[in-house]
């Protein structure tokens, strides 16, 4: 199946760009000149990735992608002028895939697209997770459906992840109550498609930290081993 990406940035130059590269590579593209109303596009068409000019002069990218991801869990690679190391984390935290600055090559942004789709949720040949036994792991009051990639808290509500949410509360749910390196963690979410950015994991974690309302001052599911990486710490019942 055909990947759908979106492109919302304000300059034509770019728009143009990135839409006949990522054309001649097999893509459907949509571009877009502004963020406004972004949310009802990815709402009522099948969107893989967005890529969000962090710049833009309506409504800032930032405030977009935090839009998004109170409803969507689409992949997000920011692009952004701006390459400064708080506006990385302040970008992924809150739940972008990817952070790319400009300028930038097409080659470039073609790899990251490639890498942050390989590891979302929609795979066209995968079997529907309907038609698969479902696999749920159990900690205290959460309930994380390995086949539908959903988290859902005791009281039913849905949680919404991200791709690299998902992927690495998978590999630590499975790996209960065993300390994982930052290394490790890498290996086992990303395998060779590593983000470019080394403190991916850290971010992540602070993330999922805030959806499992675990205190990250005195956190008791993700505790953090010094000069080790981390412990998931909570009891799992494989069902």
């Amino acid at each position: 199946m055909t990947k759908h990406v979106t492109i919302v940035d304000d300059d034509p130059d770019v728009r143009a760009l990135l839409a006949r590269s990522l054309g001649a590579d097999g893509y459907q593209v949509t571009a877009l000149e502004s963020g406004v109303g972004i949310e009802d596009v990815i709402a009522s068409n099948h969107i893989d990735l967005v890529i969000l000019d962090i710049g833009l002069p309506d409504v800032d990218g930032l405030t977009i992608t935090q839009k998004i991801r109170r409803n969507s869990d689409v992949a997000i690679i920011i692009v952004s002028g701006r390459g400064d190391l708080a506006d990385r984390v302040v970008g992924l935290e809150i739940g972008a895939d990817d952070y790319i600055t400009k300028p930038f090559e097409p080659r470039e942004i073609l790899a990251r697209v490639r890498t942050v789709l390989r590891r979302g949720r929609y795979q066209g040949a995968n079997p529907s997770p309907a038609a698969e036994p479902h696999l749920l792991y159990e900690f205290g009051d959460w309930k994380l459906d390995a086949t539908a990639q959903l988290l859902h808290h005791g009281n039913g509500e849905p949680v919404c992840l991200t791709s690299g949410e998902f992927r690495l509360l998978e590999a630590m749910v499975t790996r209960a109550n065993r300390v994982l390196t930052r290394d490790q963690l890498m290996d086992v979410c990303y395998g060779n498609n590593s983000p470019a950015f080394d403190r991916s994991i850290d971010v992540c974690v602070g993330r999922l930290r805030r959806k499992l309302l675990d205190d990250p001052r005195n956190p008791a599911i993700i505790r953090t081993v010094r000069n080790g990486g981390y412990i998931f710490s909570a009891r799992v019942t494989r069902h």
